[in-house]
């Protein structure tokens, strides 16, 4: 992703360089890759991003990668059963009684939505956790704070859909927990071009780095 020079000119400000991390110990990363599921992926689901399905080679490349490396893939799943009353104010004030039933519905653990597509090279080696709402970081939304910790890493690299919502939050709290964290452009979809970049504008001033698949690859070691 190119950066408009006001960008750079302030990025390089705060920290000296544009990016900041020259080589990644793939020991201590782990890919998170957020929401692909065939609830935000697929035709003919409420929650469909049509763009996520362009990045799934780039997904499965990087995921890849870092298995070769010896470093850890993470699945980030959402569950909406029982969002109703955790997630009240989410479901009965920002969506209509049709959207929320429909949510409550697709992203149930039985239901199709919740699965990763086929064309998702998740291995057995992979690990997978669920969480209850937008940041997987959120206090009680999931267990991957304690995943990450109990494997080591340090650094976090983001990927999925859609970048400015579930993605964004995810990294921004991974940044606020101490986590080295990286939105990585090119494995992340949104609904537009547009929210895309401006999620990855606002998150390269005050938050992390972005980085190309081929880039992370490059510094892994």
């Amino acid at each position: 992703m190119q950066f408009e020079p006001w960008i750079v000119e302030r990025v390089k400000a705060r920290q000296g360089v544009l990016h900041p991390y020259d080589t990644l110990d793939a020991a201590t990363t782990a890919f998170v890759v957020v929401d692909l599921q065939k609830y935000y992926t697929q035709p003919g689901f409420q929650g469909e991003c049509a763009p996520a399905r362009g990045i799934f080679d780039n997904v499965n490349k990087l995921a890849a990668a870092m298995r070769a490396h010896g470093g850890k893939v993470v699945w980030i799943k959402t569950n909406a059963d029982g969002a109703d009353q955790f997630w009240s104010h989410h479901h009965r004030h920002m969506l209509t009684p049709e959207r929320s039933a429909r949510r409550l519905l697709e992203l149930s653990a039985s239901h199709e939505g919740f699965e990763m597509p086929d064309t998702l090279d998740v291995q057995e080696s992979d690990l997978i956790v669920v969480k209850r709402c937008y940041s997987a970081l959120a206090p009680g939304a999931s267990e991957l704070d304690a995943v990450l910790k109990a494997h080591g890493i340090r650094t976090v690299l983001i990927g999925g859909t859609v970048t400015n919502v579930c993605c964004e939050s995810t990294a921004r709290d991974a940044m606020m927990l101490d986590y080295a964290t990286i939105m990585v452009d090119d494995a992340l979809a949104a609904v537009t071009p547009y929210e895309h970049e401006h999620s990855l504008n606002n998150w390269m001033l005050f938050f992390g780095d972005v980085l190309t698949v081929d880039e992370v690859v490059e510094r892994l070691r």
